[in-house]
């Protein structure tokens, strides 16, 4: 939660911390309370630190087996893992001990299985009986609570619950809710005044990055993410930061510097290393690149989110790389985790297409097309395919045919008709698609077509623009 985050900033905590290390430095066993110990583990375990977390918590619970702090890491370890009779276990023992922490816990093992109107019944009825001075307080542990399962509409409706939402500590989740419900204006507002009480806050100048990243305001973003690296140099939110806006920005050397700086400092998280790997795949650098995908698929868990964006990468790089079956095999890969196994899957007869399997190619297509009971995404995808493959004059006639077919309502593609037609020279059709792209879907216009006009021209404008050029 924030408040923990802001705690790790502490010098009471980096005190703590720093007995800690120097004790497994010096292997001399420390004797430390165990809900210290605990928020050691919790430190380690949000830097991705997993194997000295779990040795800061065994300590823990071997010297206090009974302590609350201990018991709720191990139920949340069970969460993660979606074992919930282990965390229900945990809780029935929690509860005894601390009921309010047990109430948190019992909610968020409603929420993690998916049962949020349960888990808001079981907190709403808590706190009927709650005393008057511990009100706000619960309040704040339930939006912290939410925020950290990205239920923002939730928060916000238990802020709403106080009138104490002037402090520092509402005013932070109240910043953090409006960021999640992409409320990036009154995010960033609030953010400005939280700085202004706290600016050598590292926390918060790396939120105020995030705001401003989503807002596509990447100069403000990277000056407050430099402010957070002034701070803590050895800030690895700060450093991310700086490497995903520079990245965002196209300074692909620049970024892969923070990146390698990240992973540096968070040597377990697959991120850093799939984003060095892109890096140096746009610099052309695919053999690095590749050897870079594969560090992260060793450090990646089976069930991380990351997975199969890396797999996907690695059969790019592969297919360029001129090793076809390497590349499919990353995709076959891809076939027991928790993805879109329809986008795979076009991805699967493009390698082919792309190797002159089009016999292979077309059956592909043809299996995930059925598979997805003919979902124009997926039909709009395929066709796109055969585009990058240079089958222009086959794409060509798909498109239209498939916008025919998906009618008037439909958003999305006619960028690609576009510039289908522009490499056709087809120059009166290129001109009357691209204001067709500009109105239906600005920015997948300029996505696709942006390279032809001026960096920061608005896509409105790329129908006059291109009318007064086309003889250029």
């Amino acid at each position: 939660m924030p408040e923990d985050l802001d705690y790790f900033e502490s010098e009471d905590f980096k005190e703590i911390l720093h007995q800690y290390e120097e004790s497994v430095k010096s292997g001399e066993r420390i004797y430390m309370d165990a809900d210290d110990l605990t928020d050691i583990a919790d430190y380690y375990h949000y830097n991705n630190r997993l194997a000295e977390a779990e040795d800061a918590i065994s300590l823990a619970i071997e010297y206090n087996p009974e302590a609350v702090g201990p018991m709720l890491y191990r139920a949340r370890e069970a969460l993660e893992k979606k074992d919930f009779k282990t965390a229900e276990q945990y809780a029935d023992k929690v509860e005894p001990l601390d009921s309010i922490e047990g109430i948190y816990l019992r909610a968020e093992i409603l929420i993690t299985k998916g049962e949020l109107d349960s888990a808001d019944e079981l907190l709403s009825g808590y706190i009927k009986d709650l005393p008057e001075d511990e009100y706000a307080d619960f309040v704040k542990g339930v939006v912290g609570l939410y925020l950290d399962y990205d239920q923002f509409a939730k928060a916000f409706e238990w802020i709403a619950r106080t009138t104490n939402n002037d402090s520092v500590g509402f005013k932070e989740l109240m910043a953090r809710t409006l960021f999640g419900l992409g409320k990036y204006k009154d995010s960033e507002r609030l953010f400005n005044e939280l700085l202004d009480k706290d600016p050598y806050s590292a926390n918060y100048w790396n939120a105020l990055a995030g705001v401003q990243y989503m807002k596509e305001d990447y100069s403000g973003a990277l000056t407050s993410s430099e402010y957070a690296i002034a701070i803590d140099p050895n800030d690895a939110n700060g450093l991310l930061s700086k490497a995903n806006t520079l990245y965002a920005m196209g300074n692909h050397d620049e970024a892969l510097k923070f990146f390698q700086k990240y992973s540096e400092k968070v040597p377990d998280d697959e991120f850093g290393y799939l984003h060095q790997a892109i890096c140096l795949i746009n610099k052309g650098l695919f053999k690095d690149g590749l050897e870079k995908l594969k560090k992260a698929v060793s450090v990646s868990a089976i069930d991380s989110i990351h997975l199969p964006e890396i797999y996907q990468e690695m059969a790019f790089t592969y297919n360029t790389l001129g090793q076809m079956e390497k590349a499919l095999w990353c995709i076959d890969m891809t076939e027991k985790l928790d993805c879109d196994h329809f986008h795979m899957g076009v991805i699967k007869g493009h390698i082919l297409l792309a190797n002159q399997k089009e016999t292979e190619a077309e059956a592909a297509f043809a299996k995930v097309l059925q598979d997805s009971g003919n979902n124009p995404k997926v039909r709009l995808r395929i066709i796109i395919s055969y585009h990058d493959n240079k089958f222009l004059h086959f794409a060509y006639n798909a498109y239209l045919d498939f916008f025919k077919t998906v009618g008037e309502d439909y958003k999305e593609g006619y960028a690609y008709l576009a510039l289908c037609c522009n490499e056709l020279m087809k120059n009166d059709e290129f001109l009357y698609y691209l204001k067709k792209a500009c109105d239906c879907n600005p920015e997948e216009a300029r996505a696709i077509l942006g390279e032809f006009f001026p960096a920061h021209m608005d896509p409105k404008d790329y129908y006059q623009y291109a009318l007064e050029h086309t003889d250029d």
